[in-house]
């Protein structure tokens, strides 16, 4: 893999040596980074990619793609019968980058101008879960809920302070809530009240996992 070969894909490369700056080459054009974020908790099809980020071009997708495929973070594979369908997933190398999101994400939190109110896709709801936990408020807590949000399905699990999130439908939650990311968002970090979502099973459980995450304090 060469760096030539990867800026034709991108059309940007900063002739330095940092390892910041390449880390830009391959993945500081506007959008690529997001598709990497959609991405993290398993693969997709182009239609669930653009889904989950729709301020952007089917044009502009398939040039990211493109990109972050030749730069060997992203591939592009055809899942096995009876589904046979084309879909672009991560590399081993490429999902390493979810530290990368979240520690942006959380120092962008603390930006002033930050407007929790903006449409949130449902990988970015999870990854902020993971990234917002608070191990310590959390303390001996263990529970699982599931979260769908239109057809996507999330299992979340908390356990000896650790929360892990996975695309999956294991039918064993506890507690079963149905809505939008935003409305989650809302109460999970907002305060809102629960009747924004639908809730079934054990709502005290969903009432409890709230109080396990705080954003960062506003810079300044």
């Amino acid at each position: 893999m060469k760096l030539e070969n990867i800026t034709e894909k991108t059309g940007r490369r900063y002739d330095d040596a940092c390892g910041t700056a390449h880390g830009l080459d391959l993945i500081g054009e506007r959008w690529a980074l997001l598709v990497v974020r959609e991405l993290m908790f398993g693969p997709k099809r182009f239609g669930d990619l653009r889904a989950g980020l729709p301020g952007l071009s089917a044009n502009v997708l398939t040039q990211r793609l493109e990109g972050l495929e030749v730069a060997g973070v992203v591939v592009r594979r055809k899942l096995p019968p009876p589904a046979s369908v084309q879909v672009y997933d991560l590399t081993d190398w490429g999902r390493e980058a979810e530290p990368i999101i979240s520690a942006l994400g959380r120092w962008a939190a603390r930006s002033p101008a930050h407007d929790p109110t903006l449409p949130l896709s449902p990988t970015s709801m999870m990854l902020s879960f993971r990234t917002m936990f608070d191990a310590h408020k959390a303390g001996a807590a263990a529970m699982t809920l599931g979260f769908r949000f239109g057809s996507e399905q999330f299992v979340v699990r908390v356990k000896d302070g650790v929360l892990t999130a996975a695309r999956e439908d294991d039918g064993q939650a506890e507690v079963q809530i149905d809505g939008t990311p935003e409305a989650v968002a809302a109460i999970v970090y907002g305060g809102a009240g629960l009747e924004t979502v639908s809730i079934s099973g054990d709502a005290g459980v969903f009432e409890r996992f709230v109080n396990f995450f705080e954003l960062p304090p506003k810079a300044g």
